[in-house]
């Protein structure tokens, strides 16, 4: 894991920015007695208005270099985006689903790759739907929407808040991660909720408060000393999700396992990491705002809260299955026939830059195993394709 000392120093204003909400935080710990959770903690760092990592950094994921600090399946071409589309145009059409909700859209990339794919398919959906809260990235996304073709750009809307009931395919890549955690730490007493405090001089410090009761059975597996995250801001997502989709299907792609495994005997430290200029870090509490903090998905509480909720599980399994099965590799043929050279493309710059997008969605070194999909859905009866082969929905039991 990288030292934080070892990262290049940001620009002095984001710095000063960073300041700014130690400040604030340090200021709510007081008026809070001397505690927050880590949870709270990881909701102002990553969401605080104009300071938080993700409200005043859009420029936090893309291409390699530059200002990004990471990046996403979307970001490595436009493969993904073309492969997901063959799903749900399917889905669109034999459903009759008027929309697709998109939460989460990032640069906008996945969004406006999309739509150029389900136009190609011939199904394109009434309206897109944008659900983001951050204003700095809803502002991005709006400039890549502006490059689309008119036909294609005026389908596109931001929604503040969800409906009360909609009918609609949902998509979100990368968006479960992101939702703050609680944490648990284990000592010979028991689970204890670990959050932050600060010194006299206003450094913050990790510190364990009040005793937890341990939501997973599995957590017993986990010895003396361990940490672990639980994930009830994306559960409550779920049920939300739930309370209000009347019929169609959502998709969460996302790295993370099942209770189980995340529960792991070795996984003693629990899966938080925090990410900056595309290395990563342990150290959360360091310049919030900085670096985008992430925690695993443990996806059978997912599934527990979506059954809760009346939706029903469609599928889960990895991503490198998921795009297999939806025809990644037609997808990677038929782009190489459209470069100059045709199927000679591979050889040429821009066929080398399609197949090691592949080759990094599919590898189980890099995307392929980590990140996983899940399905759930309510009302329809058309079978996925992503999970036609390789499912793994008996795991999140």
């Amino acid at each position: 894991m990288e030292r934080t000392d070892s990262l290049a120093a940001p620009d002095p204003a984001r710095l000063r920015a960073s300041a700014e909400l130690q400040q604030r935080i340090a200021a709510e710990i007081d008026a809070a007695g001397g505690w927050i959770s880590f949870e709270r903690y990881m909701e102002r760092a990553l969401y605080a208005p104009g300071l938080g990592y993700y409200a005043a950094a859009p420029g936090v994921l893309g291409a390699w270099g530059g200002s990004s600090d990471f990046v996403t399946a979307p970001e490595l071409g436009p493969l993904f985006a073309a492969t997901l589309a063959r799903e749900l145009a399917a889905l669109g059409r034999a459903e009759a689903l008027p929309t697709v909700v998109e939460f989460g859209a990032g640069s906008g990339r996945l969004a406006a790759d999309l739509l150029r794919a389900l136009d190609g398919l011939g199904w394109l959906p009434e309206t897109y739907a944008i659900v983001e809260v951050s204003a700095a990235m809803r502002q991005r996304q709006q400039r890549a929407v502006a490059e689309l073709p008119a036909a294609l750009a005026r389908r596109v809307v931001w929604w503040d808040a969800l409906p009360d009931a909609f009918d609609a395919l949902v998509i979100g890549n990368e968006v479960l991660d992101a939702m703050p955690v609680q944490l648990l730490a284990r000592d010979t007493g028991g689970w204890r909720e670990r959050g932050v405090a600060r010194d006299a001089d206003g450094a913050l410090r990790w510190a364990d408060g009040a005793a937890a009761v341990a939501p997973r059975a599995t957590m017993a597996q986990l010895p003396v000393g361990s940490v672990t995250e639980v994930h009830r801001v994306a559960q409550g997502f779920i049920a939300t999700l739930g309370a209000r989709l009347r019929r169609g299907v959502a998709m969460f792609i996302d790295y993370g396992f099942p209770a189980a495994e995340y529960d792991h005997a070795q996984r003693v430290g629990g899966t938080l990491r925090c990410h900056r200029a595309h290395r990563a870090h342990d150290d959360p509490l360091w310049q919030p705002g900085l670096s985008d903090i992430t925690a695993h998905v443990e996806f059978s509480g997912i599934a527990h809260a979506a059954r809760d909720a009346g939706l029903e599980l469609l599928g889960y399994t990895s991503q490198a299955r998921f795009l297999l099965n939806c025809g990644l590799l037609d997808v990677l043929r038929d782009a190489l026939r459209e470069l100059p050279g045709g199927v000679a493309a591979p050889s040429d710059r821009a066929g080398v830059q399609l197949a090691a997008g592949v080759q990094k969605l599919v590898n189980e070194s890099e995307m392929g195993e980590l990140f996983k999909v899940i399905a759930l859905g309510r009302g329809v009866a058309t079978p996925l394709a992503g999970f036609a082969a390789g499912d793994r929905s008996a795991a999140l039991a």
